[in-house]
């Protein structure tokens, strides 16, 4: 009897799995492999399906992805939910142990070799992150913003993969968890911190890229970063905390201070830059927290640490840029900031790989007809940069068509985060959709120069087994959450 139940309740979950997410997942993974062959593709080349070759392996792990994502749907959705934290834990452990034993390669220590197999738990930690986090926000009566201690609660769950991950010198794989930021706001975090954010890479952005000529003794980047903190103020004080009257008295002391300066200099009196932010800055603070005090309005408190803040991360990229990246991460980031040229080193493969999508024009050159890539011109072009073989072989076109199935995936993992009924069930499939939206984001902007290089693979994709397993292990617990969601309830 109990036989005929379990076949029962097997048989409606396989009824219940979104199967047009599975469509589109295969549909990756068939043209990852494709595209694999390709890029790795020689005259002597044997068969797609040999082991010998890049794509072989690839077609190996995809068939052990898909035995793996089997196993998946038939566990107990429960299971997924009860031991989140002791798979996180066991996770973190697994990273910690990492550290100490894996081989340096490349100067990183993130790989488990065993034999000719070799694994990166960096990939594997995204599902158990993604567990737990879940897990956190379908605690009874868990809400982000009722209290402090749940906002570091959720921040300790993100951060310690990152710092271990940091530690084993894998930069690229710690930036992604930061996606998962997505997801607190999701759930209730304030615009603010996103906004901040924002800010954040645009000070960083602008201080490093304009470092020279001098505006009034400083550099021109410094001067751009003192105009947008005293525009987000002035905005700031408009629309976040409602107060025109502090906001139009600071703009006409702006404007009378710049009238002043304009006169000075007919004079040939110079002002240090500097100072004069510095000094007009404080006095808009001062002012400021005056009004604070006289109204009561604790908006003002927020903006007037915004400022500070940002000022302080001013001065503080140059020391950041020069002195805690290593030289191949500063190069890199000039190399993508166009600051420097260096096509036959550091900017060498983003070099080719935008010479090789440029040449596939509208329609491509056709399969295995790329000359870039044949011809080996993109270095590692099968894995990080297996986009520019899309976009030399099927143009515009075929390169649309890839990002449009990556969007159709994307979507279908929002609308079943909206469809779930429960915390754990949302919560887990936004985490998924921070990962993919990250991951493409940056791949696609790397391989086209708009990001540096940090290699971070492109999902179901990019050859490797270690990558491809942790997406389909993150995808395939989320369709046996969403398959049992109507025997959930908050």
């Amino acid at each position: 009897m109990e036989l005929r139940n379990d076949n029962k309740t097997n048989t409606s979950m396989f009824r219940s799995i979104d199967w047009m997410t599975i469509v589109l997942y295969m549909a990756l993974v068939i043209m990852g492999a494709i595209s694999i062959y390709a890029a790795s593709y020689d005259f002597d080349n044997a068969s797609i399906f040999s082991f010998q070759e890049f794509s072989g392996k690839q077609i190996t792990w995809i068939g052990l992805s898909l035995i793996i994502g089997c196993g998946i749907l038939l566990i107990d959705y429960r299971i997924y939910e009860s031991y989140a934290y002791p798979i996180y834990i066991g996770m973190l452990l697994l990273l910690v142990v990492t550290i100490f034993i894996a081989p340096d390669i490349k100067g990183s220590r993130s790989w488990l070799v065993f034999g000719p197999v070799s694994l990166q738990p960096a990939e594997f930690a995204k599902f158990a992150t993604a567990l737990a986090l879940a897990k956190l926000f379908s605690s009874y009566n868990f809400v982000l913003n009722h209290k402090a201690s749940n906002y570091f609660r959720a921040l300790i769950i993100i951060f310690l993969p990152i710092i271990l991950i940091l530690m084993q010198k894998e930069t690229g794989s710690a930036l992604v968890y930061i996606s998962l930021i997505f997801v607190l706001y999701r759930e209730g975090m304030s615009g603010m911190v996103l906004f901040s954010m924002v800010c954040a890479i645009a000070y960083f952005v602008i201080t490093v890229k304009y470092s020279m000529p001098l505006i009034m003794g400083i550099p021109n980047g410094e001067f751009i970063v003192f105009v947008l903190i005293i525009l987000v103020f002035i905005g700031m004080l408009i629309l976040f905390c409602k107060d025109l009257i502090v906001a139009r008295n600071i703009f006409i002391g702006y404007l009378v201070s710049i009238g002043i300066i304009y006169v000075l200099s007919l004079f040939d009196i110079q002002i240090n830059g500097r100072i004069y932010f510095l000094s007009t800055l404080i006095a808009a603070l001062v002012y400021t927290s005056i009004s604070m005090f006289r109204h009561r309005i604790d908006k003002h408190l927020i903006t007037i640490g915004f400022v500070i803040v940002s000022v302080v991360f001013m001065f503080s990229t140059n020391y950041v840029f020069n002195n805690v990246l290593q030289p191949h991460q500063q190069n890199r980031i000039k190399v993508t900031l166009g600051t420097i040229e260096d096509t036959r080193s550091v900017g060498y493969n983003v070099n080719q790989s935008k010479i090789a999508i440029g040449s596939g024009g509208v329609t491509g050159k056709g399969f295995l007809n790329g000359t870039q890539t044949t011809l080996k011109y993109v270095p590692e072009q099968h894995t990080d940069f297996i986009f520019c073989t899309i976009g030399e072989e099927h143009g515009f076109v075929g390169s649309v068509t890839v990002l449009i199935i990556y969007l159709a995936l994307i979507l279908r993992i929002i609308y079943l985060a909206e469809r779930q009924r429960t915390a754990f069930g949302r919560v887990y499939a936004y985490c998924v959709a921070s990962y993919l939206i990250l991951h493409l984001s940056i791949n696609i902007g790397m391989v086209i120069g708009l990001c540096p290089v940090i290699g971070i693979p492109l999902p179901f994709f990019s050859y490797g087994g270690s990558a491809l397993w942790g997406f389909t292990i993150l995808l395939f617990i989320l369709l046996r959450i969403d398959a049992s969601r109507k025997e959930r309830r908050d």
